[in-house]
Parts: structure tokens; sequence; C-alpha cells
């Protein structure tokens, strides 16, 4: 599994591969037990049990207060959008204020965007160059008709955590709903959404090693909500459309499985992210890890700065090589604008171009961080002597130092 068609993967932010366990329990819902779970016979029943089941067991796992606060969905993107367009726009509202932090997901800044062109008023607070949102800078921007704030668990590019329990007081604090975005959190470090004190909160089976095609939104009961899907009424009339049954059956056991291996795995892979971290630092010379100084991170993602090597090159070197990796989020790597994340925490432009994410997972092991270094360390020195502005960029660094 580690080793597919001669590539080592370091990619799993963009998404995972599924867990053969997961194949085995999701595979009798595409084939003999295929009915529709809205269909009154045998075969139709047979759908609908599994899928309950499958929301309880969601539920259970992030402490939602009842299953039926667990919504089945497309994917993330339409999880964040149902979130953000359903809450903002409940009871029929057309105008209020919304605040996202700067370096959400696009999944989240698009609605954001969409609902300013309806006429609501849309802040986007910067988070501090540490990669965190603080609970002071978001008091600071409160208003009397703010209606919703979301700020994502973890961040998908940099892996700097948020203190989301103290952020969703001060949002409650104003009467705002508070939603975040934990398609990078969920499995990986707890998440107990009564605890953290949660209106809404989004989640991707694809990142959990379940398919692509499902994801699940959670809605505190009572959470005001105007679902986008219209048609059959699914999901208790909030997200219309046959429900994708064996991604359900996924979900549940991916997640449960990611559940009950966290123990072990978390400081399993926040030590190769510690091991990989110390090779790029000392062998490269110049290399920064962003955000390194953050309270909290995600135990899976690294994210460096080369300066001197734009981070696309550096892509297509390392996939020449045989090594898969990012220079960010998987779903704008065909931008070339520098990704806004880096950019809201405070980095130039020039800098942000050279960014280069390595994420580790489930078959991430010792060898490939130190094969991955190995093969970064000749990439950069030769991408550096190919670029005449290199020793330019090296004395402004150290000016600014």
């Amino acid at each position: 599994m580690r080793r597919m068609e001669g590539v080592t993967y370091l990619d799993y932010s963009a998404t995972t591969p599924v867990d053969p366990r997961v194949v085995e329990a999701m595979l009798p819902y595409l084939t003999e037990r295929f009915g529709n779970p809205n269909s009154l016979y045998r075969l139709g029943r047979e759908a609908h049990a599994a899928l309950e089941d499958a929301r309880e067991r969601v539920a259970r796992s992030i402490n939602a207060a009842a299953a039926s606060e667990v919504i089945f969905t497309g994917c993330g993107t339409e999880s964040d959008n149902a979130a953000i367009i359903g809450i903002a726009t409940a009871n029929g509202r057309s105008s209020g204020h919304v605040v996202v932090s700067a370096f959400e997901h696009h999944a989240v800044l698009e609605p954001a965007h969409a609902l300013a062109k309806r006429g609501f008023t849309v802040t986007e607070l910067e988070p501090r160059p540490d990669g965190t949102v603080y609970p002071e800078d978001l008091e600071a921007v409160m208003r009397d008709d703010t209606v919703l704030v979301s700020i994502m668990h973890g961040n998908n590019e940099i892996g700097t955590l948020q203190p989301i329990a103290e952020l969703a007081k001060v949002a409650h604090a104003h009467k705002a709903a508070f939603h975040a975005d934990a398609a990078q959190t969920l499995g990986k470090v707890d998440v107990d959404v009564q605890a953290l004190g949660l209106d809404a909160m989004s989640f991707s089976g694809h990142k959990i090693y379940a398919p692509k095609g499902v994801g699940v939104l959670y809605l505190k009961r009572g959470t005001p909500f105007a679902p986008q899907m219209l048609g059959g009424g699914q999901e208790s009339r909030r997200r219309s459309g046959t429900q994708n049954v064996a991604g359900a059956v996924a979900f549940a056991a991916a997640l449960e499985i990611m559940d009950e291996e966290r123990p072990r795995e978390a400081p399993r892979l926040a030590a190769l992210r510690d091991r990989l971290v110390e090779q790029v630092l000392s062998r490269i010379e110049h290399a920064r890890l962003n955000a390194a100084d953050a309270p909290e991170r995600l135990p899976h993602i690294a994210n460096f700065i080369i300066p001197g090597c734009e981070g696309e090159a550096m892509l297509l070197h390392l996939d020449a090589a045989g090594f898969a990796v990012s220079t960010g989020s998987a779903c704008s790597s065909g931008s070339l604008k520098p990704s806004h994340v880096l950019l809201s925490i405070g980095l130039p432009p020039e800098l942000a171009h050279g960014s280069l994410r390595v994420s580790l997972g489930r078959w991430s092991t010792e060898a490939d961080v130190d094969a991955f270094a190995d093969a970064l360390v000749p990439i950069v020195e030769k991408l550096r002597k190919m670029n005449p502005l290199y020793e330019k960029t090296i004395a402004a660094l150290t000016r600014g130092a």
C-alpha cells in the first residue's frame, strides 16, 4: 500500500487511499445490499438500517447529542457550503454580518463571497504569523448583526490548530452561530462537538481513508438552517438526494478505525513529522518551516519555504523522482497564484511561491521521510543554480532577518 506504482505518497492531506478494511465494510452495499434506503421493501429497509447505523456511529465518535444531528452529504465542500449559506440565510434572512478567517479553504471562502453578493457583509479575519486565530482578534471584529462565524479547526496547508472552543464562546457571546471546517482534523485529533461548543462542523470522507464522494455536516439540534439541496426531503429535509449508503457505511467504518488507532498513530505521525522537519531544515540552507511558532499543530502536516526555488518546479522534480507532495491545497494546485494561506500569515508573494507541503499518513515510514530528504536536497541545489536571482533573494532575506 505504501508504494503505489513506484510512488512514495506524501500527500495525505490532499486525499487518502481507501483502507482495505473500509472497502470490505462498504462492499456489500455496492453489490447485494444495493437498495434505495427510501424504499419500503426489504432491500430498501436493509439499506436504511445500514444508513442509520452509520449515522449513529458517526454521532457517537464526534459526541453529537443525537444521531439526527449528523447529515450525510456528497463531500466536504458541500458540507461547508451548506453550513455557511444555510445558517446565514435561515428564516429568510438576506443580510447580516459573517466572519470567516482569511486562511479558510475555498469551500468556505467562496460561499462567503457568494453571501457578500447577496447583501451580507463579510469580514475575512487574518490569522497571526504563527498561523493561529486568537479569540481577542475575533472579539475585535464582532458586531451586533454578526450571524455566523466560521473558522477552520486545522489549517489544511500549514497544519496549525485553532482554539475552537474559545472562539466559539466569543461568537456565542454575540449570539452568532459558530461553524468549523474539520476536514483535516477528524480522526487525527479528538473531535468532540459538544466540548468545542459548535453549532456546525464539516467533515470529508476521503481525508480519513474512506472513498471520495461522501461527507458529513454536523448540525446542532435547533440551529436555524435553510437547506441548499431541495427535492425528495431526505436527511430530514436538510439535504435532499438519494443517500450514498455505501459511502456512509465507509465513513463510519473509517472513522472508527481512526478513533481506535489514534492513541498510537498520532504520536507516530508527530515523530515522523519532526524527523522530516529536522532533516529538511538541517540539510537545506535557508529553508523554513511555516508557522513554526504555532501553539498547536496537527501531527501529519509540515509546510516549508525553500527560498530560491519555485514550488511547482520542486513538485515536478520530486514527481519525476517518485515522490507525491504538493505546494498547498490540492484543490488549487492548478493556480499560479501564491497560496492565500501563506499570504494571510504575512509571507511576501516571492517567498510564498517557494512553498512545499508534505503530509504524512497511515503508510508513511521513517524510510519514506529519509528518502524524501535525500531526493529534495539535490533538487534544491539544482534549481538554485538555475535561478539567477537566488543570491539577491538570500541577501534580501538576510537583511530582513
